[in-house]
């Protein structure tokens, strides 16, 4: 199994001031798993099927961050305030994997969608329930089953609903479900030792093993509601250490996706131990 992951920054406008989806990028991606896909098939390297996850981007930071949504609060009103909040997030972000997975079907790929708030449940804004049994059912099947950054209720009683970022649920997904290829697609070449869009003399980092590969990060300059990269990359360490390997792409880049989960190599940095 693969799963691939499509952050927010491909898929939407992520700086927009109003939710907008990135046709050129979904149309164009869709089009590589689609073709991918069939390559996978041919050639009877598919085992067990690929699942999707993609980010949030313009359609869930905006509110997430208005509201405070995973902040804790100190008196009803504020609990109140934020309800309306999280119900504004869970809206948006469904509507953009509606617009994604309708992209992926006009392609013929059977994907089926799946709503974390849904079945996901969080304590201090980490997973520690979600049921997998409907996905491992999709997947026997032949559907692709296409997930996505959320708001979810957590039990911390301070805090009572948190953001739950795609790259943790990649987490969480690869490691109950032990996928052979872990992909993250992002709108840079992989993990630099610098912001490359503020730095242009950042050096891209080819292999990561641990967190101390990135004491010369400057985490200050790639943050967003989720985490940014170091978050990202504190995810994928996490599956290095139980053998899961994982690589990070540019998947603005024309045909990088379909290269990847075909199994060829791409510019990018890959997170083993």
């Amino acid at each position: 199994m693969i799963i691939l992951k499509l952050g927010g920054s491909i898929i939407t406008e992520k700086d927009a001031k109003i939710p907008t989806i990135n046709d050129k990028n979904l149309a164009r991606i869709s089009k590589e798993i689609k073709s991918a896909l069939n390559h996978l098939d041919h050639t009877n390297d598919y085992n067990n099927g690929l699942i999707i996850v993609h980010g949030a981007g313009s359609f869930g930071h905006p509110f997430a961050s208005e509201y405070q949504i995973g902040k804790p609060f100190k008196i009803e009103e504020d609990f109140e305030k934020k309800k309306i909040g999280f119900s504004l997030t869970q809206s948006w972000v469904k509507k953009l994997n509606t617009v994604i997975c309708d992209a992926l079907r006009e392609e013929g790929i059977p994907v089926v969608s799946i709503q974390p708030s849904s079945f996901v449940i969080t304590k201090n804004k980490r997973i520690i329930s979600a049921n997998l049994d409907i996905i491992e059912k999709y997947l026997e099947n032949g559907f692709i089953p296409v997930i996505y950054g959320d708001v979810v209720l957590d039990r911390e009683e301070t805090i009572k609903m948190a953001v739950v970022s795609g790259d943790q649920l990649i987490n969480y997904l690869a490691k109950h479900l032990k996928p052979e290829r872990v992909i993250l697609g992002t709108d840079v070449d992989g993990v630099f030792n610098k912001n490359p869009k503020k730095h242009p003399d950042a050096k891209i980092i080819t292999e990561v093993t641990s967190l101390d590969d990135l004491e010369s990060m400057d985490s200050t300059t790639n943050i967003d509601v989720t985490g940014g990269m170091i978050g990202k990359i504190k995810e994928l360490i996490e599956l290095a250490e139980i053998g899961i390997e994982s690589e990070i792409i540019n998947a603005e880049k024309e045909s990088f996706v379909e290269k990847a989960l075909c199994g060829e190599i791409v510019l990018g940095t890959t997170i083993k131990m």
